[in-house]
């Protein structure tokens, strides 16, 4: 995997940002990321892509320095959302007799993020339109819902690169070396797992091309054997486990549920368990609890009532977990309260609302603190989920 050029007429001038702490204002990235955009050189000129406006200068500094003085033809536009597309007006100014190429969706979406009059500079694609450079030339493929409405990909047949807009891309910036599998699995279930339904659809389209590299907008250039990347994308999407294991994700006011928790995990480690993940969700950060819940076979949550209800860090996970489509998974319940529990009650109609979920039939309540007695309803919780 890298960033750099890796043929002379395909260039990266793409754009790493290590002073962003929340991608999207909500996604911890404390190891950065990159906006990709990448520069097509041939008898025509096509730049594939923008970046964010935080790496303006940056990346106007290599768009130049890569054109050689050359003046672009085309300016392919993959996905609409601004940290790819915020430079169009600006690129569109600088260089009057340029193309824009878009699908027909983002050109209609183009006046909601713009000022400038684009009529006459747009070229609307639909699926299987090609453009030609010369000697490289572009098939445009729509990928509707992954993850906006207007997201399309193009595939360049003479090198064989896809151009995957924001599939198969990661967290972290590009001059960090970490493992891709974590960070694109969060990156994966966080921005783009609702629609695996559409992310299959791509899959299948991809199939029927000889694919030797990707160039994702986010993360690292994938070459090599892709088979390992395409083979994460299937399961992901198509919202099987990845490992055989156990999150536990406790949401706890004083530390007792917190105890129940730890206790439970240690049984189902008596009990043979080799992966089990605790997440403290007062504490931890929600995309990698979220991550993980997808990436592991079973799932238990453990909550304390609160208000009448759930406490809130609990709530917040089961919320995303039903915009997610989390499904396929065994999931069991642990509730605490001290005069009137609730937290199960809330947390099963989450749990009811989510699909092929295998839910185990005990659910352990925990009055106030765990006792000894609590222990046989928590060794059968951990069969169950184990069997």
């Amino acid at each position: 995997m890298n960033h750099i050029d890796f043929s002379k007429a395909i260039r990266y001038i793409g754009c790493d940002d290590h002073s962003i702490d929340l991608f999207e204002n909500q996604y911890k990235v404390p190891k950065g990321i990159s906006y990709n955009s990448y520069l097509i050189l041939d008898e025509k000129v096509a730049i594939m892509d923008t970046v964010d406006r935080r790496a303006s200068q940056d990346w106007l500094e290599k768009l130049r320095q890569g054109l050689d003085g050359r003046k672009p033809d085309y300016l392919v536009v993959h996905h609409l959302e601004p940290d790819h597309a915020y430079h169009i007006q600006l690129a569109a100014e600088l260089y009057p007799e340029m193309t824009i190429v878009a699908s027909a969706k983002a050109v209609a979406m183009m006046p909601q993020f713009f000022t400038m009059d684009f009529t006459g500079r747009v070229m609307a694609v639909q699926e299987g339109d090609k453009l030609s450079l010369g000697q490289h030339e572009l098939t445009f493929v729509m990928a509707p819902m992954v993850h906006w409405p207007e997201v399309m990909v193009s595939y360049e047949s003479s090198e064989k690169v896809l151009f995957s807009a924001d599939g198969f891309g990661k967290f972290g910036a590009l001059d960090i070396d970490d493992n891709w599998d974590d960070e694109a699995r969060r990156y994966y279930f966080n921005i783009v797992g609702k629609y695996g339904g559409p992310v299959q659809t791509l899959l299948k389209k991809a199939a029927g091309l000889d694919i030797r590299t990707i160039c994702p907008l986010h993360g690292p250039v994938l070459t090599g054997d892709l088979s390992h990347y395409i083979g994460k994308y299937q399961t992901w999407s198509s919202y099987q486990p990845e490992e055989d294991g156990v999150v536990i994700a406790y949401a706890s006011i004083h530390g007792n549920t917190e105890k129940a928790a730890h206790k439970l995990a240690e049984i189902l480690r008596q009990k043979g368990a080799e992966q089990v993940r605790l997440f403290d969700l007062s504490r931890s950060d929600k995309s990698e609890v979220v991550e993980n819940a997808f990436r592991y076979s079973k799932l238990v949550l453990a909550a304390s009532s609160y208000d009448g209800g759930v406490f809130p860090p609990m709530e917040h996970l089961l919320t995303t977990l039903v915009s997610k489509m989390y499904q396929n998974r065994r999931v069991a319940l642990v509730e605490n309260g001290s005069w009137g529990p609730t937290a199960g009650r809330v947390m099963k109609s989450y749990v009811d609302k989510l699909k092929k979920i295998d839910l185990c039939p005990t659910m352990v309540t925990i009055w106030s603190t765990l006792k000894d007695k609590d222990l046989s309803a928590l060794e059968q919780l951990a069969e169950e989920l184990l069997a």
